[in-house]
Protein backbone atom coordinates (compact mmCIF):
# COMPACT_ATOMS: atom_id res chain seq x y z
CA UNK A 1 0.00 0.00 0.00
CA UNK A 2 2.77 2.44 0.89
CA UNK A 3 4.32 2.23 -2.59
CA UNK A 4 0.93 2.57 -4.23
CA UNK A 5 0.28 5.70 -2.19
CA UNK A 6 3.62 7.11 -3.31
CA UNK A 7 2.84 6.35 -6.93
CA UNK A 8 -0.28 8.48 -6.71
CA UNK A 9 1.54 11.50 -5.33
CA UNK A 10 3.10 13.16 -8.32
CA UNK A 11 3.40 12.82 -12.06
CA UNK A 12 7.00 13.98 -11.75
CA UNK A 13 7.83 10.95 -9.59
CA UNK A 14 9.69 13.09 -7.05
CA UNK A 15 8.34 11.14 -4.09
CA UNK A 16 8.61 7.85 -5.96
CA UNK A 17 12.34 8.60 -6.22
CA UNK A 18 12.36 9.22 -2.48
CA UNK A 19 10.77 5.79 -2.05
CA UNK A 20 13.64 4.25 -4.01
CA UNK A 21 16.05 6.06 -1.68
CA UNK A 22 14.32 4.42 1.29
CA UNK A 23 14.77 0.97 -0.25
CA UNK A 24 18.47 1.68 -0.74
CA UNK A 25 18.75 2.79 2.89
CA UNK A 26 17.36 -0.56 3.99
CA UNK A 27 19.74 -2.45 1.72
CA UNK A 28 22.66 -0.54 3.22
CA UNK A 29 21.32 -1.31 6.70
CA UNK A 30 21.15 -5.02 5.91
CA UNK A 31 24.77 -4.95 4.73
CA UNK A 32 25.89 -3.07 7.85
CA UNK A 33 24.05 -5.48 10.15
CA UNK A 34 25.69 -8.49 8.50
CA UNK A 35 29.19 -6.99 8.69
CA UNK A 36 28.73 -5.87 12.31
CA UNK A 37 27.79 -9.40 13.34
CA UNK A 38 30.75 -10.86 11.47
CA UNK A 39 32.98 -8.68 13.64
CA UNK A 40 31.00 -9.67 16.72
CA UNK A 41 31.60 -13.36 16.00
CA UNK A 42 35.26 -12.71 15.07
CA UNK A 43 34.88 -14.05 11.53
CA UNK A 44 36.15 -10.73 10.15
CA UNK A 45 38.63 -8.32 11.74
CA UNK A 46 37.15 -5.06 13.01
CA UNK A 47 39.72 -2.95 11.17
CA UNK A 48 38.78 -4.62 7.90
CA UNK A 49 35.15 -3.63 8.36
CA UNK A 50 35.36 -0.27 10.11
CA UNK A 51 35.83 2.12 7.19
CA UNK A 52 33.46 0.36 4.75
CA UNK A 53 30.81 0.21 7.47
CA UNK A 54 31.13 3.89 8.34
CA UNK A 55 31.13 4.74 4.64
CA UNK A 56 27.81 2.93 4.28
CA UNK A 57 26.49 4.85 7.28
CA UNK A 58 27.42 8.12 5.58
CA UNK A 59 25.59 6.92 2.46
CA UNK A 60 22.52 6.20 4.59
CA UNK A 61 22.68 9.71 6.05
CA UNK A 62 22.99 11.20 2.55
CA UNK A 63 19.94 9.24 1.41
CA UNK A 64 17.89 10.47 4.35
CA UNK A 65 18.76 14.06 3.41
CA UNK A 66 17.89 13.25 -0.20
CA UNK A 67 14.46 12.02 0.90
CA UNK A 68 13.87 15.20 2.87
CA UNK A 69 14.79 17.35 -0.14
CA UNK A 70 12.49 15.41 -2.44
CA UNK A 71 9.57 15.53 -0.01
CA UNK A 72 10.00 19.26 0.62
CA UNK A 73 10.25 19.88 -3.12
CA UNK A 74 7.01 17.99 -3.66
CA UNK A 75 5.21 19.90 -0.90
CA UNK A 76 6.52 23.21 -2.22
CA UNK A 77 5.20 22.51 -5.70
CA UNK A 78 1.99 20.94 -4.36
CA UNK A 79 1.23 22.86 -1.12
CA UNK A 80 -1.33 21.15 1.09
CA UNK A 81 -1.32 17.93 -0.93
CA UNK A 82 -0.31 14.49 0.37
CA UNK A 83 1.03 15.98 3.60
CA UNK A 84 0.34 12.89 5.73
CA UNK A 85 2.06 10.54 3.29
CA UNK A 86 5.05 12.84 2.91
CA UNK A 87 5.44 13.16 6.67
CA UNK A 88 5.21 9.37 7.00
CA UNK A 89 7.97 8.96 4.43
CA UNK A 90 10.21 11.36 6.32
CA UNK A 91 9.41 9.50 9.55
CA UNK A 92 10.38 6.08 8.23
CA UNK A 93 13.49 7.51 6.58
CA UNK A 94 14.54 8.50 10.09
CA UNK A 95 13.89 4.91 11.19
CA UNK A 96 16.18 3.65 8.43
CA UNK A 97 18.86 6.14 9.50
CA UNK A 98 18.61 5.01 13.12
CA UNK A 99 19.03 1.38 12.04
CA UNK A 100 22.43 2.36 10.65
CA UNK A 101 23.36 3.84 14.03
CA UNK A 102 22.42 0.65 15.86
CA UNK A 103 24.39 -1.43 13.37
CA UNK A 104 27.40 0.71 14.28
CA UNK A 105 26.65 0.02 17.95
CA UNK A 106 26.68 -3.74 17.31
CA UNK A 107 29.96 -3.34 15.47
CA UNK A 108 31.42 -1.43 18.43
CA UNK A 109 30.50 -4.24 20.83
CA UNK A 110 32.41 -6.67 18.61
CA UNK A 111 35.34 -4.29 18.17
CA UNK A 112 35.76 -3.42 21.85
CA UNK A 113 34.79 -6.69 23.53
CA UNK A 114 37.09 -9.46 22.31
CA UNK A 115 36.95 -12.03 25.12
CA UNK A 116 34.26 -14.20 23.53
CA UNK A 117 30.88 -15.42 24.75
CA UNK A 118 30.75 -18.33 27.17
CA UNK A 119 27.23 -18.45 28.67
CA UNK A 120 24.96 -20.37 26.29
CA UNK A 121 21.69 -19.30 27.94
CA UNK A 122 22.48 -15.72 26.82
CA UNK A 123 24.58 -16.34 23.75
CA UNK A 124 22.19 -18.72 22.00
CA UNK A 125 19.08 -16.48 22.21
CA UNK A 126 21.14 -13.53 20.96
CA UNK A 127 22.47 -15.62 18.07
CA UNK A 128 18.88 -16.52 17.20
CA UNK A 129 17.81 -12.86 17.38
CA UNK A 130 20.59 -11.90 14.97
CA UNK A 131 19.49 -14.59 12.51
CA UNK A 132 15.86 -13.48 12.74
CA UNK A 133 16.84 -9.86 12.17
CA UNK A 134 18.85 -10.81 9.09
CA UNK A 135 15.74 -12.47 7.67
CA UNK A 136 13.65 -9.43 8.66
CA UNK A 137 15.88 -7.13 6.63
CA UNK A 138 15.40 -9.31 3.56
CA UNK A 139 11.65 -9.46 4.16
CA UNK A 140 11.30 -5.71 4.60
CA UNK A 141 13.40 -4.85 1.54
CA UNK A 142 11.07 -7.08 -0.49
CA UNK A 143 8.00 -5.59 1.21
CA UNK A 144 8.99 -2.00 0.43
CA UNK A 145 10.16 -2.81 -3.09
CA UNK A 146 7.05 -4.78 -4.04
CA UNK A 147 4.48 -3.16 -1.73
CA UNK A 148 3.93 -6.61 -0.23
CA UNK A 149 1.71 -6.23 2.82
CA UNK A 150 1.95 -9.90 3.81
CA UNK A 151 5.73 -9.58 4.15
CA UNK A 152 5.32 -6.33 6.08
CA UNK A 153 2.96 -8.07 8.52
CA UNK A 154 5.60 -10.79 8.92
CA UNK A 155 8.20 -8.16 9.88
CA UNK A 156 5.89 -6.66 12.49
CA UNK A 157 5.16 -10.07 14.03
CA UNK A 158 8.85 -10.99 14.17
CA UNK A 159 9.72 -7.64 15.73
CA UNK A 160 7.24 -8.19 18.53
CA UNK A 161 8.90 -11.50 19.39
CA UNK A 162 12.41 -10.05 19.27
CA UNK A 163 11.48 -7.11 21.49
CA UNK A 164 10.02 -9.49 24.06
CA UNK A 165 13.10 -11.71 23.93
CA UNK A 166 15.38 -8.70 24.39
CA UNK A 167 13.45 -7.60 27.48
CA UNK A 168 13.56 -11.13 28.89
CA UNK A 169 17.33 -11.41 28.47
CA UNK A 170 18.03 -8.09 30.18
CA UNK A 171 15.72 -8.96 33.06
CA UNK A 172 17.37 -12.36 33.44
CA UNK A 173 20.82 -10.76 33.44
CA UNK A 174 19.76 -8.38 36.20
CA UNK A 175 18.43 -11.30 38.25
CA UNK A 176 21.43 -13.54 37.51
CA UNK A 177 22.52 -15.43 40.61
CA UNK A 178 25.53 -17.16 39.06
CA UNK A 179 28.76 -15.38 38.24
CA UNK A 180 29.00 -13.88 34.77
CA UNK A 181 32.11 -11.94 33.84
CA UNK A 182 31.32 -8.23 34.09
CA UNK A 183 32.33 -7.24 30.56
CA UNK A 184 30.60 -10.27 29.08
CA UNK A 185 27.37 -9.37 30.91
CA UNK A 186 27.62 -5.80 29.61
CA UNK A 187 28.09 -7.11 26.06
CA UNK A 188 25.01 -9.35 26.38
CA UNK A 189 22.85 -6.51 27.68
CA UNK A 190 24.04 -4.08 25.00
CA UNK A 191 23.36 -6.58 22.22
CA UNK A 192 19.88 -7.32 23.56
CA UNK A 193 19.19 -3.58 23.58
CA UNK A 194 20.63 -2.93 20.11
CA UNK A 195 18.86 -5.90 18.49
CA UNK A 196 15.59 -4.85 20.10
CA UNK A 197 15.94 -1.33 18.70
CA UNK A 198 16.77 -2.55 15.20
CA UNK A 199 13.64 -4.73 15.32
CA UNK A 200 11.53 -1.78 16.46
CA UNK A 201 12.69 0.48 13.64
CA UNK A 202 12.16 -2.27 11.06
CA UNK A 203 8.64 -2.77 12.39
CA UNK A 204 7.89 0.93 12.18
CA UNK A 205 8.83 0.99 8.50
CA UNK A 206 6.70 -2.10 7.93
CA UNK A 207 3.77 -0.31 9.59
CA UNK A 208 3.99 2.37 6.91
CA UNK A 209 4.22 -0.24 4.15
CA UNK A 210 0.80 -1.60 5.10
CA UNK A 211 -0.62 1.91 5.25
CA UNK A 212 -1.22 2.15 9.01
CA UNK A 213 0.19 5.66 9.12
CA UNK A 214 -1.66 6.52 12.32
CA UNK A 215 0.33 3.80 14.12
CA UNK A 216 3.78 5.15 13.27
CA UNK A 217 5.94 5.48 16.39
CA UNK A 218 3.10 4.11 18.51
CA UNK A 219 3.33 1.20 20.93
CA UNK A 220 0.63 -0.04 23.27
CA UNK A 221 0.76 1.00 26.91
CA UNK A 222 3.17 -1.23 28.80
CA UNK A 223 5.49 -1.71 25.81
CA UNK A 224 8.67 0.25 26.49
CA UNK A 225 9.92 -0.16 22.94
CA UNK A 226 9.14 3.43 21.94
CA UNK A 227 11.67 4.42 19.34
CA UNK A 228 14.67 6.56 20.18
Amino acid sequence: MFRQLYSALTSENTVNQAYEDLTRMLQHGAWMFARANEVLYSTVAAEEVREPLYERDRAVNDLERSIRRKVLRHLTVNPGHDVAICLALMSVAKDAERIGDYCKNVFEVGAFYTEGFHVPKYQQPLDAMAERLTAMFELLVAATRDSDEAKAHGVIAEAKGIRGEGDRLVEELLRESEAVEFHEAVAYSLLARHYKRVASHLANIATAVIGRLEDLDFYPEGDDSALD
